[in-house]
């Protein structure tokens, strides 16, 4: 949904659908929309059944990675005698994204609801929520919710006063991108620092505490009470075309467009239909030349990319990208496209935790070669220089944030190679201060 704008005809309306309603955010609100009958359904089940269902849909992990989520809960030891642990990844940090902000915003009961059916399909007694630092307002919100949630016996010693213990954390993260990655997530909720673990062993084997761990994604999580409510194959059938990937998918469309926002829609909805129909398109005057589909880790796409390109997993890999965490970031021709690659390695990297070298030192290189392309002094090898460091700092480290800084200055050269040949033989003005 395209909040503040009404759902387009075009959109396929469940997550989405009480947003802006503030009705939905409290218990009884939650109550009189049907909240909570999932999980009392599922209660009625056993936990493997529950499973079961979730892997039947098809969902797969809305965070980034796409795996498939009834699996990822199949791998969580039967009868270790250890406990488990579920984490709600809220984080958000990924540049271009903002959608699980607004599922906490609107309908933080459903994600509640989410979370005590996960953890009951994979036998979790503990949960915790870890929420990025400056979300306020969803946390806020999610506080008030979850202390809802306890007042009227939905968590606590039993699920719905019937169902196993249960009981629900809010852990604030303090600002770190890093954190977003579900190991150095862990390594933060245990009061570390945020540095990303070796896998294996993987979570499920050893993550919080060194106790089996899962940790999903918030618009995982709240999708799985309609998969509950509305059955497998309800789900499932939500798709055009692709089996592989089912469901709908909260989009974040932001940067060149006339109406930025959140829209939901089925997987395999052409791109070009969500730029130019619901989002508006690009501003008067102004012609589409580049996208990032899946936030701003993923490799960039041209205009042409984008003709044809269907928004599910398999859809965007055949176009050379990822579809990630859903951010759509759009830039017209008015873009200069070396300045914008430049902005996102900063990012990275300011955000690397340094523990890896190919990453401290690559990410760092990365920018000061940038920086001397921009500033009017870059030479013709430093293209095959910045390519040889993306090559480096590609599948060589502990977690993919090195791998996320050089997705778009590859992506780049590719695709916008006169761009950067403009600022090397003085063609272009320099746009930044010489360094």
């Amino acid at each position: 949904m395209g909040y503040p704008y009404p759902p387009d005809e075009k959109e396929t309306v469940v997550l989405s659908q009480y947003f802006g309603d503030e009705g939905a955010r409290s218990y009884q609100g939650w109550v009189k929309r049907g909240g909570y009958q999932a999980l009392e359904a599922a209660l009625a089940m056993e936990p493997g059944a529950v499973t079961d269902v979730v892997k039947a849909s098809g969902l797969r992990g809305r965070g980034g990675a796409g795996f498939p989520t009834g699996l990822k809960w199949s791998f969580m030891p039967k009868d270790s005698g250890k406990d488990h642990y579920l984490v709600c990844n809220a984080d958000e940090s990924e540049p271009g994204t903002f959608k699980d902000r607004e599922i906490m915003r609107w309908t933080p009961h459903g994600l509640i609801e989410g979370c005590a059916i996960a953890a009951y399909a994979i036998g979790a007694e503990c949960c915790y929520v870890y929420i990025r630092g400056e979300f306020t307002e969803p946390l806020a919100i999610m506080a008030k919710a979850v202390a809802e949630a306890y007042a009227n016996g939905v968590l606590g010693e039993k699920l719905l006063g019937t169902g196993p213990r249960l009981e629900m954390i809010i852990h604030r993260g303090a600002g770190a991108y890093i954190c977003g990655e579900e190991t150095g997530l862990m390594n933060s909720l245990e009061g570390r620092r945020g540095n990303p673990r070796i896998k294996p062993p993987f979570p499920a084997q050893a993550g919080v505490f060194g106790l089996p761990t899962t940790v999903n994604n918030v618009e995982t999580l709240a999708a799985v009470p309609h998969i509950i409510n509305r059955g497998a194959d309800w789900y499932q059938g939500i798709c055009l075309g692709n089996e592989k990937s089912t469901g709908t998918k909260l989009y974040s469309v932001c940067g060149h467009v006339q109406k930025p926002g959140n829209y939901e829609l089925a997987m395999g909805t052409p791109l070009e239909e969500l730029i130019f129909d619901m989002a508006g398109g690009m501003p008067p005057g102004r012609t589409l030349k580049a996208v990032i589909p899946g936030g701003s880790s993923v490799p960039i796409m041209d205009a042409e990319d984008v003709k044809g390109c269907l928004l599910d997993y398999e859809g965007v890999v055949e176009r050379g990208s990822m579809l990630g965490s859903g951010g759509v970031i759009v830039m017209d021709d008015s873009t200069d496209m070396v300045y914008q690659i430049y902005r996102l390695t900063r990012f990275y990297a300011h955000e690397s935790c340094a523990q890896c070298t190919q990453c401290r030192e690559g990410t760092a290189w990365t920018v000061k070669i940038l920086e001397r392309i921009l500033g009017g002094h870059g030479k013709e090898s430093d293209l095959d220089l910045l390519l040889d460091l993306a090559d480096n700092m590609t599948g060589t480290t502990i977690c993919v944030l090195s791998d996320s800084c050089a997705a778009p200055v590859v992506s780049g050269i590719a695709k916008f190679r006169s761009e950067f040949d403009a600022y090397l033989s003085g063609a272009r003005p320099p746009a930044l201060a010489a360094h």
